[in-house]
């Protein structure tokens, strides 16, 4: 396996691969995601017209199996700025992760701390002070969630990550088992840099 860094339009050339990889993984639980590779593309290209962003890709040979993403938050969608201005911080100082997924028979390999290494290490060389994430809130009960499901809360922690439950986004999605979008829940993680 192969980690490849890559900034701003970069990215560009791996649009497509990483478009149908955000698609396979965002399909399983807690996300449920019906994705459409055109939304993908343009989701994509905010990170390929940021010259401060990060793609981390993992390839096995030729294929991606694996991406994790960060740019400044102040080059992140409203959506997402909109908790944290509300909240009294300055998103000129909070580098923004987006995904960190891996396709199933990658994961447990240490790649998920690489992924988190590699996007703080990103995050001080831009001298930022907060590091964020968001996750989908899914209730305990839901009909889809997996018996086997394992949230990443614990492993969240271990990075040195505190929920932040009063940062809260929504988002719209389509799932997979419906006809129609709807707004989803997502919380904020926070880290703040040493």
């Amino acid at each position: 396996m192969q980690l490849i860094h890559l900034q701003g339009a970069q990215i560009r050339q791996w649009l497509e691969a990483l478009a149908a990889l955000r698609i396979r993984v965002f399909r399983e639980f807690p996300y449920l995601y019906e994705g459409s590779l055109d939304y993908e593309r343009d989701y994509l290209e905010t990170y390929a017209q940021s010259e401060d962003s990060l793609c981390v890709l993992v390839l096995d040979g030729e294929q991606v199996v694996g991406m994790s993403t960060a740019l400044p938050l102040a080059h992140e969608d409203e959506a997402f700025m909109r908790p944290f201005i509300e909240q009294g911080f300055d998103v000129d100082c909070v580098c923004y992760f987006g995904e960190s997924i891996l396709l199933p028979e990658y994961r447990g390999q240490g790649l998920g701390v690489r992924f988190f290494e590699a996007r703080e290490a990103h995050a001080r060389a831009l001298g930022l002070r907060y590091t964020a994430f968001c996750a989908v809130e899914r209730s305990g009960d839901h009909p889809r969630r997996p018996a086997d499901y394992q949230p990443l809360d614990g492993f969240w922690q271990r990075r040195g990550y505190t929920h932040r439950p009063e940062l809260c986004a929504r988002y719209e999605w389509q799932d997979i088992d419906a006809s129609v979008s709807d707004h989803k829940t997502l919380r904020f993680w926070l880290k703040t840099l040493d």
